[in-house]
């Protein structure tokens, strides 16, 4: 659908990669081995973004670093559009509203690096009836056409989880508080 919005694959890529998760940093180089695109196209959609204010750069050494300015008044419909670009809005409405007694859900993977893909996954925390999880689950996948893979951990389970940490930790998209 957002393909038919914004005709530059780069640029789709880019968003997501930056918008989905407001922590990710990359540079140039890092986008070419990503993408598995060429620089020029990456670069002119980095500058772009960057000239609309909807990125920022710091120069670390001899890199360029970029990342989503969260300052910008379009940041939020940004993120917002890219949540529903993946289906997670729909997920959240059809799977975790329903279920009750869920805590936290967490987007794990490729998504919670920016990435595009084919399985979302999610790890969801609270006292969760795994056979209406799963059927929840069923319908949710054939809305958003991807896959849902789960982890599910209670509330103590969780506490005493080893979540990964480093440059892309799970990423919090749904709390009870």
């Amino acid at each position: 659908m957002i393909e038919t919005l914004i005709s530059s694959k780069t640029r789709i890529k880019l968003l997501l990669k930056f918008f989905l998760n407001s922590s990710t940093t990359a540079y140039l180089r890092s986008l070419e081995q990503e993408f598995g695109e060429s620089t020029n196209a990456i670069r002119l959609e980095l500058n772009r973004l960057e000239k609309a204010g909807m990125l920022t750069s710091e120069l670390q050494g001899n890199k360029k670093i970029f990342r989503a300015n969260v300052k910008h008044p379009l940041f939020g419909e940004v993120h917002n559009i890219m949540l529903k670009h993946i289906g997670l809005d729909r997920i959240i409405e059809t799977v975790i509203d329903r279920l009750g007694n869920v805590n936290q859900v967490f987007l794990a993977g490729k998504f919670s690096r920016g990435l595009d893909s084919e399985v979302i996954d999610l790890i969801l925390v609270g006292d969760i009836d795994k056979m209406f999880l799963i059927r929840l689950i069923d319908k949710a996948e054939t809305i958003v056409n991807r896959k849902i893979r789960y982890l599910i951990y209670t509330d103590k389970e969780f506490e005493n989880s080893d979540l990964p940490a480093g440059d892309h930790p799970p990423l919090l998209i749904w709390s009870k508080d």
